[in-house]
């Protein structure tokens, strides 16, 4: 798989950039091909983590405007609405998750906020990353200046995690055990996306319950 990219792209750099940037895949394999190719292990840090941040202007700014066009379109209207309310559902589910951890502190509506979508970026689990957390951000209404920082730093500390991972799976097998694991991100990638396709459909939106 390593292999293949590399050649595809013809540029370990881009190639590092550009599937840091992929939905799903993003830091996690970014940072495994990297590492796959000898790249040193701050530089594919840096290059997975750059690719994989800039997905969040992308997704603050496009997101709510994209599903406003597409609730305009007969064909695509009831899916966009499912998307909404999917991401709105993750959105209620994260607050309350840091409302419950932060009970009785005086933090602020906008802190809990922040610290849910930090945690949501910076735990590496599949469904998890820059993609899904600032789509979490734009429905808790967060503005631009409050996610850039937990997001960045969300997005930096799961690089870590992953890169020391990396490091370990070298220590303990070889370069070529990073190639298996892109496998098993591509393999899961695409089973996460039908999931989620699968999910959403079956989402039930406000009209569904008039």
């Amino acid at each position: 798989m390593v292999q293949f990219i590399n050649n595809l792209i013809q540029n370990e750099f881009w190639a590092t950039l550009v599937m840091s940037f992929v939905p799903l895949i993003e830091l996690k394999g970014g940072i495994m091909f990297a590492r796959g190719v000898g790249m040193d292990f701050f530089v594919s840090l840096l290059f997975a983590y750059v690719g994989s941040t800039v997905a969040f202007t992308l997704v603050y700014f496009l997101l709510k405007p994209v599903l406003a066009l597409l609730k305009k379109v007969k064909w695509f209207n009831t899916f966009a609405l499912k998307i909404e309310c999917y991401f709105k559902q993750k959105a209620d589910e994260t607050l309350a998750k840091q409302q419950q951890n932060g009970k009785g502190k005086a933090f602020s509506d906008t802190f809990i906020k922040q610290l849910g979508v930090f945690v949501f970026v910076a735990i590496p689990l599949p469904m998890t990353g820059v993609w899904t957390g600032t789509a979490v951000a734009v429905f808790l209404n967060l503005k631009f200046k409050e996610v850039i920082l937990p997001v960045a730093l969300g997005n930096l500390v799961a690089g870590v995690i992953i890169s020391v991972l990396a490091e370990i799976c070298i220590a303990f097998w070889s370069l070529k055990s990073l190639d298996y694991i892109l496998y098993g991100l591509f393999a899961l990638a695409l089973i996460l996306l039908v999931v989620v396709i699968v999910k959403i459909a079956r989402q039930k939106t406000e009209k569904d319950g008039e």
